[in-house]
């Protein structure tokens, strides 16, 4: 083989790359990525959570204490409150229906508790409690499914609300029913008589809320 012939060869091999840098260059760049990101993005899920679960305790927080400012009580219970649904409907609005139902049902459990403690709760079966409380105010967190239309998630969790207080009129009031008077009449006129009140305050206090993009806002 020429002389020349042999220097070239030489020089080629000095400036090919060794076989494990080769195969480390061809190597897909994304490979470690996944591990990487997952590392960055769960600090900011954790933070995320931790902001949520604040959220539902001040608005379980707000609500409660509104729920003590009573407009109008009614004997066997039911009263006409100042907004005290309007920081579950929030929350619903703001973080989808699951985390609403969960606020509204420890909503629920203040109340409950408020009510026995101020001797207005009459309380007959552990079926009526868990219809007048925990599920009557869970189901406020329906109003998530229409974060688009906020006033008519506050009618739909109203009317939920409504129905679960209704059934528990029927079987566990109706001895309340005047004589002739049906107890599914008894029922829905009682619990229409401070809910419908209730309704009118909420959607005024959620209209203005909206104007002024209180779901826009974030603790």
């Amino acid at each position: 083989m020429p002389a020349e012939g042999r220097d070239e060869a030489l020089l080629l091999r000095s400036k090919s790359p060794p076989r494990g840098e080769t195969s480390m260059k061809n190597q897909p760049m994304g490979a470690g990525e996944p591990a990487t990101k997952s590392a960055v993005l769960s600090p900011r899920r954790e933070t995320e959570r931790v902001r949520i679960l604040t959220e539902t305790i001040v608005m379980v927080a707000l609500s409660g204490a509104l729920y003590l400012i009573k407009i109008f009580t009614l004997p066997q219970g039911g009263s006409i409150t100042l907004g005290s649904m309007v920081p579950i409907f929030l929350l619903a609005l703001r973080r989808g229906p699951r985390i609403g139902i969960v606020g509204g049902i420890a909503f629920g459990l203040v109340a409950l508790v408020e009510d026995v403690y101020s001797g207005v709760e009459i309380i007959f079966y552990p079926a009526q409690v868990i219809l007048d409380y925990p599920l009557a105010f869970g189901v406020l967190g329906l109003a998530g499914f229409f974060r688009k239309i906020p006033v008519l998630g506050v009618g739909v969790g109203v009317a939920a609300r409504f129905c679960s207080h209704f059934v528990s009129g029927v079987l566990f009031f109706a001895s309340y029913a005047p004589a002739g008077v049906s107890p599914f009449v008894y029922s829905a006129l009682y619990n229409g008589g401070f809910l419908i009140p209730e309704f009118v305050i909420t959607a005024a206090m959620m209209v203005v809320l909206v104007r002024v993009k209180a779901l826009e806002l974030y603790l």
